[in-house]
């Protein structure tokens, strides 16, 4: 309350200056001025060349006729005090900066004060508590910021009720703000007179909005806040990677780490990438399907393959058309192109390559109606039976050899009840629940993780996380060898979310930031390993705790709030 008190008796704050990328910065010397200081610069310029240039004619005509130059007109002297008052502004323009200290330490001295008044009171006297609490927990910061915003100003107000009275379409407000942050904000409050919603726990500030505008998101009003762990270090192929999980799901970050350790403590973990190719799987329909037999023969011929890859691949220097293979569905054609990508994930670039092969192809096929660039035979975003056949993406085998005494003291399980329950739970329990790339205790966990936490597509999780796990007796029955392979997982090392400022931060810890010049696709390769190395680490782990019953035991200490959620919520 004595924060709230000293805060209504202070002078309403200016509204918050906002640069071009939406960062907040402080009041310009040259915001004084009546017209931006770009337009007075230039009006006194002009004014100075002016004005000195007719007093030099002028001078000049007297000098010929032996005029005196003390006698002067009106017009020379209106020349003289514009050429003085231009001549003092432009020196004192050089000055401006000076005078910018000046003000921005004024203004971080009232800063300060503001700071130091706004901490609330000591109280007088407070009664003895009748029962020892727990104290609440502190609010985020952020959260702070967020439930008591700052008053917008009148022009920003103006905005928002045209927002709300849907005179102004909420989609352009950062084309005609030409800031990012500003027009974040706006939509927010529109939204909140809208609804009635406040948004506290939502925050605004704090994030580069400039950086999404056109690739990654639309629309927005905030950003949610996602904690990161790291599990590591992970002995994969010789190198050390500390792996960052971006989840909610508590246990998992531990559960990924003890299966590292694992790993480590047995020698480490080998990877092979068995292939890499994005697809792309237009459909076009066909007066018949005799007509529809005729092209996909075409597409499948092997002379012909040449041709396509060079129209193909000029839509991008790093895409390489692999091959096509056709489906028909009637007089329907199914037509799925594979190619090379380079570090990026490669939708976008496929889609490109497969568009000059349909213009080119509509010449000599000039009866194909071309339904859909994809005609889900690629497929994106769904579990299919082509990406656990065919692979999509980077196909990747991962195995490790644990030890008898690493499974005894780190996994607290033996290898016996290990391959058992794999056999009962992972491949019998699945083909009893009809699954289709889903033998494994629980891979998509830890796609979902590095995939968030890296800037993938969250949503391809769904074919990426197609795995089966083996584990099966080795050297006599005394140790165990696991294996995971993963036939479609999608990722990328640049394009997308992956520019995101802390997303590519998480990239660069495990060493794979951006494209590899050297090696086009080689760090792209090397995520998709590493995330078939913490899937290996994850349902090692996970199948142990299941094995010797500490699953829900572990859940139960690891993965419950000890926070009174109803005193939170009050």
């Amino acid at each position: 309350m004595a924060v709230e008190g000293r805060r209504r008796m202070a002078l309403p704050p200016l509204p918050p200056q906002r640069g071009e990328k939406g960062e907040r910065r402080r009041v310009q010397a040259g915001d004084a001025l009546p017209l931006p200081i770009r337009h007075t610069n230039l009006i006194f310029s002009a004014l100075f060349a002016a004005s000195l240039a007719y007093l030099m004619r002028r001078w000049r005509e007297k000098i010929r006729s032996s005029t005196p130059l003390h006698v002067v007109g009106l017009a020379e002297i209106f020349a003289i005090c514009g050429l003085v008052a231009s001549l003092i502004y432009l020196l004192s323009f050089f000055g401006i900066a000076f005078v910018q200290s000046v003000v921005s330490t004024s203004d971080d001295e009232e800063d300060e004060d503001f700071l130091i008044d706004s901490r609330p009171a000591p109280a007088a006297a407070q009664p003895p508590p009748a029962a020892k609490t727990s104290p609440a927990p502190k609010q985020c910061s952020l959260l702070e910021i967020a439930a008591a915003p700052e008053r917008m100003p009148e022009e920003d107000e103006e905005i928002v009720a045209d927002v709300v009275a849907g005179k102004i379409p909420s989609y352009v407000l950062e084309t005609r703000l030409g800031d990012c942050r500003r027009a974040a904000g706006i939509r927010r409050e529109a939204l909140r007179r809208t609804t009635g919603r406040d948004f506290k726990g939502l925050p605004l500030d704090g994030f580069d909005y400039a950086s999404i505008l056109g690739q990654c998101c639309e629309l927005p009003v905030g950003y949610v806040q996602l904690p990161v762990g790291v599990a590591g270090p992970l002995l994969l192929d010789g190198e050390r990677f500390y792996v960052p999980m971006a989840t909610t799901e508590g246990c998992l970050v531990a559960s990924t780490n003890r299966g590292f350790k694992a790993i480590a403590e047995s020698g480490g973990a080998t990877s092979v990438v068995l292939q890499d190719g994005m697809t792309r799987a237009p459909v076009a329909r066909f007066p018949s399907a005799r007509r529809a037999a005729e092209l996909k023969g075409f597409l499948e011929n092997p002379a012909n393959f040449e041709t396509l890859a060079m129209v193909f691949n000029r839509s991008s220097r790093f895409a390489r058309l692999q091959g096509v293979k056709c489906a028909l569905a009637g007089r329907n054609l199914y037509m799925r192109f594979s190619c090379s990508t380079g570090d990026a994930m490669g939708m976008n670039m496929v889609s490109k390559g497969v568009q000059n092969v349909l213009d080119y192809l509509q010449d000599d096929f000039p009866d194909m109606d071309v339904i859909s660039i994809s005609g889900n035979f690629c497929s994106d975003k769904k579990s299919a039976a082509v990406n656990w056949i065919e692979g999509r993406g980077k196909s990747v085998v991962c195995e490790a050899i644990i030890k008898e005494e690493v499974v005894k003291k780190v996994l607290k399980t033996n290898v016996q009840s290990l391959v058992e329950l794999n056999v009962v739970k992972n491949l019998a329990g699945s083909a009893v629940a009809g699954a289709l790339g889903g033998f494994n205790a629980h891979a998509s966990n830890i796609v979902t993780a590095i995939f968030i936490a890296t800037g993938q597509d969250p949503a391809q999780n769904v074919e990426s996380s197609q795995c089966i796990t083996m584990l099966e007796a080795v050297n006599d029955g005394k140790d165990v060898h696991i294996s995971v392979t993963m036939p479609s997982i999608e990722v990328g090392t640049v394009g997308g979310g992956t520019q995101l400022a802390s997303q590519s931060a998480c990239l660069d810890l495990l060493g794979v930031k951006g494209a590899n010049r050297e090696s086009p696709g080689s760090n792209a390769r090397l995520l998709a390993s590493v995330v078939a190395g913490a899937v290996l680490a994850g349902e090692l782990s996970l199948i142990s705790a299941q094995a010797a019953g500490h699953l829900v035991q572990s859940h139960m200490k690891y993965n419950r709030s000890s926070k009174d959620m109803s005193k939170v919520a009050s």
